[in-house]
C-alpha cells in the first residue's frame, strides 16, 4: 500500500493561531493522518501523510479559513507512512530565522516558476544561493550554487553579512526544499537593501516534480525531513538512509566508512562524539532493537 504525502506553507497573519491548534489537530486525528503542522502568528507550515482522501479533507478544512483559501500543496507518494504520529505545534516562527521582524507577508522576493528557473540560474549575472543546511547541500544541489555552510537557518543572516553586498551582488536567486526558507531569506535580503531578489516557487520538490530529467540542472538527491530521508527526480525515493545517531543523511559510500556504526555514528558526527556518548548511543540502539523484536505473545 502507498501513502500520499502533502507539504504546504503560507506566510499570513494568524494572530489566533493558539485557538486554531486544537480544532485542527482533532480534524487530522479523525482522518488518521501522521505528520507535523506548525502554527505561528506569521503563518502555517506542515507535512502530513495518509490516505489521499484524508489529506484532501484536511486541506479543504484549512482552506475554509479565508486567510488560507489559496494554500498550495506539493504531493508525493511513500511506500510506508513517513511519520509515527500527528502533531500540531505552536511556534514563534514557522521557520526559525531568529528575526521575527522579517515578515514575508509584507515583502518578499520575486517567485520564479520551476519552468523558468534554469534561465535565471544560468544567467552569469545571477548569484545562486542554497539556503539549506550543510548536510542537506552535501547530498545534492543545483549546479554552481553557493553553499553557506550553515548548521541551521539561524546562521543565514551572518552568512549574508559576511559574504554578500547589495552594491556588489545585484541579482540574487535562492532556493530550498519546499520554498519556505528561501522565501523568508528573500524578505531578509530585501530588508538589508538588496534590490533584485528571486526565489524558487515550490522549492526543489516542485522543480523535481515538474522539470523533465533531460532538462534538469539538479545534481544528486534532495533531503527531506521525514523517514523517506531523500527523494530524487520525479520525487522518486532516494538512495540515502538516515544516521540514527545525528539524523543526517548517509550514502552507501558513507556506510562503508570506518566512522559508520549503525544506530551510533556516521562520518558526519563521529568526530564530535566522546566514547561515553558512543556507549550511550549503543545502549539506546540495543534497547530499541530489543523493543522492536520483542514477541507480542508467548511462543
Amino acid at each position: 500500500m502507498s501513502w500520499a504525502v502533502a507539504t504546504f506553507y503560507k506566510f499570513v497573519r494568524l494572530p489566533d493561531c493558539a485557538e486554531i491548534r486544537s480544532p485542527l489537530l482533532q480534524v487530522c486525528q479523525e482522518q488518521d493522518l501522521r505528520g507535523t503542522i506548525l502554527l505561528a502568528q506569521e503563518g502555517i507550515n506542515g507535512t502530513i501523510a495518509g490516505s489521499q482522501e484524508a489529506i484532501n479533507t484536511v486541506l479543504a478544512y484549512l482552506r475554509s479559513d479565508i486567510r488560507l483559501a489559496d494554500l498550495e500543496q506539493k504531493e508525493s507518494i511513500a511506500d510506508t507512512l513517513p511519520f509515527d504520529r500527528m502533531k500540531v505545534r505552536l511556534k514563534q516562527e514557522i521557520v526559525t530565522l531568529g528575526l521575527p521582524e522579517v515578515d514575508p507577508s509584507e515583502q518578499a522576493g520575486t517567485y520564479v516558476d520551476p519552468q523558468d528557473w534554469n534561465a535565471l540560474i544560468t544567467d552569469p549575472d545571477t548569484v545562486l544561493i542554497d539556503t539549506r543546511n550543510h548536510y542537506e547541500v552535501g547530498i545534492g544541489s543545483f549546479q554552481n550554487a553557493q553553499n553557506p555552510e550553515t548548521e541551521s537557518f539561524r546562521d543565514f543572516p551572518a552568512y549574508v553579512q559576511h559574504n554578500l553586498s547589495p552594491a556588489q551582488h545585484k541579482k540574487v536567486a535562492m532556493f530550498c526544499t519546499g520554498g519556505i526558507r528561501c522565501e523568508k531569506a528573500s524578505a531578509y535580503l530585501l530588508s538589508q537593501g538588496f534590490q533584485e531578489v528571486y526565489h524558487l516557487k515550490g522549492g526543489i520538490l516542485k522543480y523535481l516534480e515538474e522539470v523533465p530529467a533531460e532538462d534538469s540542472l539538479w545534481l544528486g538527491e534532495c533531503f527531506v525531513f521525514d523517514q523517506r530521508v531523500a527523494v530524487q527526480q520525479g520525487l522518486e525515493p532516494g538512495t540515502h538512509e538516515m544516521c540514527l545517531g545525528c539524523g543526517h543523511p548517509i550514502s552507501e559510500i558513507g556506510k562503508n566508512s570506518p566512522d559508520y556504526e549503525v544506530g551510533v555514528s556516521c562520518p558526519d558526527c563521529f568526530a564530535e562524539l566522546t566514547e561515553e556518548k558512543r556507549s550511550i548511543r549503543r545502549s539506546a540502539w540495543r534497547s530499541r532493537q530489543i523493543h522492536v523484536n520483542k514477541p507480542t505473545s508467548p511462543p
